[in-house]
């Protein structure tokens, strides 16, 4: 199921509310248990929301103690979870002074 307009806006709040956040690099996938909303011609990668639940996944900057980025993350998304549950997966951790490039792999090729 495709949700509709009204949840592509409230996961687009959402994934910018996180960004904002200080103690967070980027959104993740999540790693085997995606955590992502797939909307009509794109993907947002790290927040998945239903009627029960706000899931979001991030990659956190290295020096903040986790605490400190629940704190931050939360209070984020509180003004959108409107009384659910939120829980927070974090895959990672980055030196958010670092920014990754992506290296285009050519067709036919595996990348390392």
């Amino acid at each position: 199921m495709v949700p509709g307009p009204d949840a592509a806006g409230e996961v687009d709040l959402i994934a910018t509310a996180v960004l904002g956040c200080p103690a967070v690099v980027a959104l993740d996938t999540g790693g085997l248990r995606m955590v992502a909303t797939y909307l009509p011609g794109r993907r947002v990668v790290g927040v998945r929301t239903d009627e029960q639940l706000v899931e979001v996944a991030v990659v956190g900057a290295l020096g903040v103690p986790v605490t400190g980025l629940d704190r931050q993350v939360r209070a984020a998304v509180a003004p959108y979870a409107a009384g659910r549950r939120v829980d927070l997966h974090v895959a990672d951790l980055a030196d958010p002074s670092v920014v990754a490039v992506p290296v285009p792999v050519p067709v036919g090729l595996t990348p390392p």
